[in-house]
Parts: structure tokens; C-alpha cells; sequence
């Protein structure tokens, strides 16, 4: 598990200071990027190499509202099954007291840059070293 730490800005939240429901993906994303830079591989490098990963489902539990300025903790974890899915898990916490805000998910698969699906065998040596050392074995359902 990976964490990434960010604070909420003002255009992210309602007339409250509440954090719009829909930038909890946005986070996702961050965390997401984040997580591949901690364990060694980037977005950019993998779509330089001709890898796109599109969320093929999403979703997200809300217990506390983030607010605005409030640091966060997100914490990340990628699943995998050794094929063409992968997921990852996340919880959003507040920094400062440990309490758990929201958890969620994405299902990803890998495509080309014509949105083909490709067969890990496809996909470049050292993203999948990189992917099944990080990964914990999973169904990705």
C-alpha cells in the first residue's frame, strides 16, 4: 500500500467547504499516478510505450466529508490477476486524526493506443516486473 497526501482546493468544494462528490476520482487518479512513481514506473512512461489504461468501472463509499484545506492521506493499493485487469483500492484518510473519510476503487485493463485490448504478453518486461512485484495477487473482481 502506497500514500499520497494532498489538501482539497476551494474550487474542488461546495458553498460548505465539502469536497464535490465527483473529485474523489480525481484523487483516485492522483493517488493512482502516484502510486506507479512510488514503485518505479510513471503514466507518461507507459503511454510512451504505447499503454493506456482505462477505467472500466468505478466506485466509491463517502463516510466523512472531506473539506476544503483539510491535508488528506489516500492510500493505494493495486491488485492484480496476471491478466488484462487490474484494480485499485483506496481510502481516503484525514491526515490529522487518522479517520477514515471514503473508500473506493477502479478497474482498469490495458489498451493500445487504437483502444485494442492487448494480452500481457504485449505489454513491455519491465512494467510487468514492475507490476507483479508491486501488485498483490488478486481476482480484480
Amino acid at each position: 500500500m502506497k500514500e499520497t497526501t494532498l489538501r482539497p482546493r476551494y474550487a474542488e468544494t461546495d458553498q460548505m467547504g465539502v469536497v464535490y462528490h465527483g473529485n474523489y476520482f480525481t484523487y483516485f487518479e492522483v493517488a493512482r499516478s502516484d502510486y506507479f512513481r512510488q514503485v518505479g514506473f510513471t503514466y507518461r512512461a507507459l503511454e510512451k510505450l504505447g499503454v493506456i489504461m482505462p477505467v472500466l468501472e468505478c466506485g466509491c463509499k463517502f463516510m466523512k466529508p472531506v473539506l476544503y484545506d483539510e491535508t488528506i492521506a489516500i492510500r493505494t493499493k493495486c491488485l492484480w490477476n496476471g491478466k488484462i485487469k487490474v484494480k485499485f483500492e483506496y481510502e481516503i484518510y484525514e491526515e490529522a486524526s487518522g479517520q477514515l473519510l471514503a473508500k473506493g476503487f477502479t478497474k482498469h485493463t490495458f489498451v493500445d493506443k487504437a483502444l485494442k485490448p492487448m494480452r500481457v504478453k504485449d505489454l513491455d518486461a519491465e512494467f510487468l516486473k514492475v507490476l507483479e512485484e508491486a501488485a498483490e495477487v488478486s481476482t480484480c473482481d
